[in-house]
């Protein structure tokens, strides 16, 4: 059945066409997204949604999009989605965060203009018939120094433009390494010096617990006298109370605004104060980036559900289309070393480490990581998966460490994951043949080969004759068919694993007449989706 995708928003008709080419099944409904108790009524039937900023993606609505994938957002902002209650319940939250960057930054260029010159005031005047030439003194933007806080995407194109301008470009970005500094030719200081020597301020950070209020009380007042402060990123991230009283004592000789920390902003401290520039959040408002935006969203959207490739998640590792089909095999692999190990482990969870050897390390760990935490939390939670499982470890206070290292051994590449509990430690290794088949390679350090199937039998014991006989005659007697069977011993008269592929999931009686042998230590059935 082809996946089914819900526009609860506005896109445009080219975007929504994307899907219908790719054999996906959409529902166009642009104002559904207004009304919120229509969209919590039929949410239920959709793999994917996308939306804009109109539709809000509650954690209530997500409690009624039990069939909901991915939520593609066609623009950077998703403070409409609520982000952990999306991955709880396991869903992809998408945007779109390069469809926009050249509009946005051409806003910033422009809204500093505007403020530099006092455009709107003298454009209002002018309107009005008066002819006020020598009230619009304004300043220049060539060899102004300007202070760029987030030298990122939208930042760094800034940072271009404004150096065609002849202005000097500083920088504060804790991301931005020198390398990038020079080769982006802005010089990188810290938040203290960019307030005390910029004419010009403009912000492109997110809004994030870190960020808020970054241009507080405290910080406006260490900027240079007559300073111009530009933000066209994400409301709350100044100070607007201060940033009135310092526009009104002459501190700050003008703002421009295109977001605030309320929206939509029908009223707000900076309104009517002389030099000051607003705009209803119109930086992603071009015709080609609403079109791009929505554009990319399909087809990032559409990747997902028919080829599993992740681009732009904000809260899963992203996989591009051509990593996926390398890494399907190592995914799965992942998933069944994390299933191994949590149904055998029946302690809470203190700390996960995984190492990744040789090719497995050139891979994207993340996802990897992401996918072995899933098959370990699935043994508690059916409904985890690569999204949910990470918060899930978290919520938990599990510590996971990942390792790389260059080839070790005679794998070309491999994965072991350790599992920690308060009374010890359990490990398994794995790696993915030439055929594609996920293969585990080591269990409790001791080496195997053995394929994985849908049913299996695990069981440990001390290296005696008659461990073969006792398996193969009793799941033979009882009607139990063995596909493989895998042996491994650590020493002659140590410890020894046996690992068996069967048919069928043994019943609980059988398993039982194998533990009244009282040849075994642990007998385990184990099951995996091999599908």
């Amino acid at each position: 059945m082809a996946p089914k995708v819900l526009v609860s928003d506005k896109l445009s008709e080219t975007a929504v066409q994307i899907f219908r080419d790719r054999g996906i099944d959409v529902d166009f409904m642009p104002d559904l997204g207004k009304d919120k108790d229509k969209l919590a009524e039929v949410i239920g039937q959709y793999d994917g949604l996308a939306i804009r900023s109109a539709t809000k993606v509650t954690e209530k609505l997500l409690e009624h999009a039990d069939n909901l994938k991915v939520v593609g957002r066609a623009g950077i902002g998703t403070d409409n989605v609520d982000k952990d209650a999306a991955s709880r319940k396991g869903v992809i939250v998408m945007n779109t965060p390069f469809g926009n960057m050249i509009t946005t930054a051409e806003h910033a260029i422009a809204m500093m203009f505007a403020v530099a010159r006092q455009i709107p005031e003298a454009s209002a005047s002018t309107h009005a018939g008066k002819w006020e030439k020598s009230k619009f003194m304004g300043v220049e933007l060539t060899g102004k120094t300007l202070g760029v806080i987030g030298a990122g995407n939208i930042g760094g194109i800034v940072c271009d433009r404004a150096r065609g301008l002849k202005m000097k470009v500083i920088a504060y970005d804790p991301f931005l390494g020198q390398e990038k500094a020079d080769k982006m030719g802005v010089e990188k200081v810290e938040l203290e010096e960019l307030l005390k020597r910029s004419d010009f301020i403009t912000l492109h950070v997110p809004l994030t617990d870190q960020t808020r209020k970054i241009l507080s009380k405290e910080n406006l007042e260490k900027t240079k006298k007559g300073v111009r402060i530009i933000n066209c990123a994400r409301g709350g991230l100044v100070d607007e109370e201060a940033l009135a009283e310092l526009l009104k004592s002459g501190h700050v000789a003008g703002a421009a605004f295109d977001v605030f920390a309320e929206e939509p902003a029908t009223e707000n401290v900076l309104f009517n104060l002389p030099n000051v520039v607003c705009t209803p959040h119109l930086g992603a408002s071009t015709t080609e980036a609403q079109e791009n935006v929505a554009l990319q969203v399909a087809e990032q959207m559409s990747n997902y559900l028919l080829t599993g490739a992740v681009e732009n998640a904000l809260n899963m590792p992203s996989v591009t289309a051509e990593e996926a089909k390398v890494m399907g095999p190592w995914i799965k692999l992942a998933s069944h070393l994390g299933g191994f190990a949590g149904q055998l482990t029946d302690e809470p969870i203190e700390a996960i480490n995984i190492l990744f050897d040789g090719n497995a390390a050139e891979l994207n760990v993340a996802a990897l990581t992401t996918a072995v935490l899933a098959g370990i939390m699935k043994q508690t939670n059916p409904d985890a998966n690569m999204v949910s499982a990470p918060v899930v470890a978290k919520e938990r206070g599990i510590d996971i460490a990942t390792t790389t290292q260059t080839k070790s051994g005679i794998f070309d590449g491999y994965m072991k994951l350790t599992v920690v509990t308060p009374t010890r430690e359990r490990s398994i290794a794995g790696t993915v043949f030439s055929d594609g088949k996920p293969r585990f390679i080591q269990i409790k350090g001791i080496n195997i080969d053995a394929e994985v199937g849908e049913h299996m039998l695990y069981t440990t014991n001390k290296d005696v004759p008659g461990i073969i006989g006792t398996l193969g005659g009793t799941l033979g007697s009882n009607g139990v068919n063995i596909a493989n069977f895998t042996l491994g011993r650590s020493h002659q008269g140590k410890d020894a694993i046996a690992l068996l592929y069967l048919d069928d999931q043994p019943p609980a009686d059988v398993l039982q007449k194998l533990k009244d042998t009282g040849l075994f230590l642990q007998v385990r059935p184990l099951q995996f989706d091999v599908a």
